[in-house]
């Protein structure tokens, strides 16, 4: 601890005994006896020509800023520890996200990033010195926990000074006139790190920081209290304002209660969300509201106990008076016995998130403060797309279908990675022929022959939740081959009728159609003999014995009905379509797109359907985290990939629709080659020895 004494406004004024103390450095500044608001923020990050802006929007007449100002000129960059600095380039609203992700990167080093970064790219402040830069309104603010400390020091030696810009301090407090209130404004900046609060660093007197951060200290908590006692006015308001949260430091709670604050406006815990809260609102009991303070006197003492005798050698008269205030309010603990606190139900506070995502506007007027808060919040459009066929069920579940908790986290761009489908219990586009429907319509087959199918319009015994998931995803895979297999159906049909026009010798019965009579049940073939569907449809020719024997499907107690098609899940909300100028892999498309860093989640080949002993063709969905990463994947377009260029764009349906061959209901092609290829999809047809004359004569005899 420094026993330098401090000048009349700061810290540094020649020691005096506390009964000879000079004046307090106060101001009362008259914003409007009527009306006024006062936009109250956090966190701005060296992004102060957005002060300007704010206060136009919220109509602010004033501004209050709870730290992380931005206090950084250009020599700060040789006082910014190496983690610090790699701090400020993480979260510096002044750096395009494309520019911060190589920023950085796992393999660009410390000395990389301080030889790149210049102060422009972390802080406004320069310009604001200059001039350059000017503030619309009064902003009354303390310093945060990334600050540089000389600056500071310098604004408290009267070496900077910049219009409508205060810096509340511990020795220096204000006073607005404003709606028929006087509100008194009381800050204390710093982070609260116990340890620290005997430790000066590079600052001098009671203020304390180094490298890049600034911290609270004994001293500087037992200097506020002195001149908060010093201008105690009753027919004023007071508001505390911390970077430290109160809600969280029993110490600056503590604080609170011997400055006497009617407010509190604290940051530093950087949510999306801001609170508003008394502490009668969030604690049980008033012994839940001791506890807190017990919690921070006890971490006190610990530090207080181990430097207690090095301090009582060094300090001063005057430092011995700053630290028993500051001892006082360590002791300040309401009595459980006792009358009830004021302040328990009296004292309202509010952490604020960061400026880039809420604020907090105090409208005064009539003498009646009223509090609008705003806040961006969480993105939950990540939920929408977390179907039941791309959540992956919570492992050993029998209780529960709800996703894991844990794995769909409401955080900034960050959207459920999609699971990969189960296979199918059937063989793919294999449906038995020897298992008469007795109705005109399906029903997908179930592995549990008990259970009825569940029915998407919620009739029917539901399935157990655990398998809910699981069934889901079987309902659709088993729609589309269906689909797949009604189509391979015509197609069949159509090319029969062509070669049985051409070959009279073929006298096998016809296929059934929609309109032709309905056989009757004389007609209708044993399980010995190949039956025909009665779904309205043409059925396919029916291969030999020894290929139907390992064909068969389980039966089923299903009652035949159709559940009906449902549309298809939204599209990942970050997806790029992009078409590679030749042949390329997985790493190839993450490479280009920046490897590691770029945010890819997800890289989607696609494959020739109906093709598939052909190579999948060059178009690539690529999946990102968040928006910000896609924007900078979207940045990549026409640039060059071994001797081409890549095509890239936002994926909408309409690519896809085009990769399949056209609009739904289009032309597919025609002939005998389609069916005979959608036939082998389903080993109906392939690697049989029977033509599909041979097959029907066969399913005939």
């Amino acid at each position: 601890m420094n026993p330098s004494s401090r000048p009349a406004s700061s810290s540094t004024r020649p020691a005096v005994s506390p009964n000879s103390r000079p004046q307090v450095n106060t101001h009362t500044k008259v914003l409007d006896t009527t009306h006024g608001r006062i936009l109250c923020i956090a966190d701005i990050r060296g992004r102060l020509s957005g002060l300007n802006d704010l206060a136009r929007e919220a109509n602010a007449k004033a501004i209050i800023h709870t730290g992380d100002f931005g206090f950084f000129e250009s020599n700060s960059l040789d006082r910014i520890n190496d983690r610090t600095l790699r701090h400020l380039t993480m979260y510096s609203p002044l750096i395009p996200s494309t520019q911060r992700t190589h920023f950085l990167a796992p393999d660009n080093t410390s000395q990389a990033i301080r030889a790149t970064v210049d102060i422009s790219l972390l802080s406004e402040f320069p310009l604001l010195l200059s001039g350059q830069l000017k503030l619309s309104v009064p902003v009354y603010t303390v310093w945060g926990a990334c600050e540089d400390v000389v600056i500071l020091e310098k604004f408290r030696a009267g070496i900077y000074n910049i219009d409508n810009l205060h810096v509340l301090d511990e020795a220096t407090t204000h006073c607005l006139d404003v709606g028929g209130v006087k509100l008194r404004l009381l800050g204390l900046g710093g982070a609260l790190v116990p340890h620290k609060m005997f430790d000066n660093g590079d600052g001098s007197a009671t203020i304390a920081g180094g490298q890049g951060t600034m911290w609270t200290t004994a001293l500087q908590i037992g200097e506020l209290v002195d001149t908060a006692q010093r201008v105690f006015d009753p027919t004023e308001t007071r508001l505390l304002v911390t970077h430290a949260s109160p809600g969280r430091e029993g110490i600056m709670a503590q604080l609170a209660l011997v400055l006497k604050a009617d407010l509190s406006i604290s940051a530093g815990l950087h949510f999306r969300y801001a609170s508003s809260y008394n502490e009668f609102s969030v604690q049980s009991d008033l012994e839940g509201f001791r506890h807190k303070l017990i919690a921070g006197k006890e971490a006190f003492d610990k530090v207080w106990d181990s430097v207690k005798q090095q301090v009582d050698t060094v300090i001063d008269e005057h430092q011995r008076v700053l630290l028993d205030k500051a001892l006082s309010v360590i002791e300040r603990v309401p009595n459980a016995q006792g009358p009830e606190e004021p302040s328990w139900k009296n004292c309202w506070n509010w952490n604020l998130c960061d400026a880039a995502f809420g604020s907090l506007v105090l409208d005064v007027k009539d003498g009646r403060i009223s509090a609008e808060l705003k806040s961006q919040g969480f993105n939950y459009a990540y939920r929408r797309t977390a179907t039941p066929s791309n959540i992956v069920p919570t492992p050993n579940s029998t209780t529960s279908s709800l996703p894991n908790a844990t794995s769909n986290p409401p955080t900034k761009g960050s959207t459920p990675i999609q699971a990969e489908k189960p296979l199918s219990p059937h063989p793919k586009e294999i449906r038995s022929p020897l298992v008469p429907v007795a109705s005109g319509k399906e029903t997908p087959k179930d592995s549990s022959p008990s259970t009825p199918p569940p029915k998407s319009n919620g009739s029917g015994t539901p399935a157990p939740p655990s398998d809910k998931a699981e069934k889901e995803k079987q309902k659709r895979k088993e729609k589309k081959e269906r689909k797949d297999r009604e189509r391979t159906e015509a197609k069949e049909k159509e090319a029969s009728t062509s070669e049985e026009k051409a070959d009279p010798a073929l006298n096998a019965p016809a296929p059934v159609f929609a309109s032709a009579p309905t056989p009757t049940p004389a007609s209708v073939p044993t399980p010995a003999s190949a039956p025909e569907l009665k779904s309205g449809k043409a059925t396919p020719e029916v291969p030999s014995a020894d290929v139907r024997e390992g064909m068969k499907s389980p039966t089923t107690d299903s009652t035949g009905a159709r559940t009906p098609t449902s549309k298809r899940s939204p599209r990942h909300p970050w997806t790029l379509f992009v078409k590679l100028p030749q042949q390329s892999t997985e790493a190839d498309v993450r490479t280009f797109f920046g490897g590691e860093t770029a945010g890819v989640t997800k890289v989607t080949f696609l494959a020739n359907k109906g093709f598939p002993h052909q190579r999948a063709r060059p178009f690539v969905y690529v999946e990102f985290g968040d928006d910000e990463t896609m924007k900078a994947g979207l940045d990549k377009n026409e640039e060059k990939m071994g001797e081409g260029t890549v095509s890239v764009q936002i994926a909408t349906d309409r690519e896809e629709r085009a990769d399949r061959g056209g609009v739904r209901g289009g032309h597919r092609g025609r002939g005998r080659g389609f069916a005979a290829r959608g036939f082998a999809a389903a080993g109906l047809t392939r690697n049989t020895p029977h033509t599909n004359g041979e097959a029907r004569e066969s399913a005939a005899a």
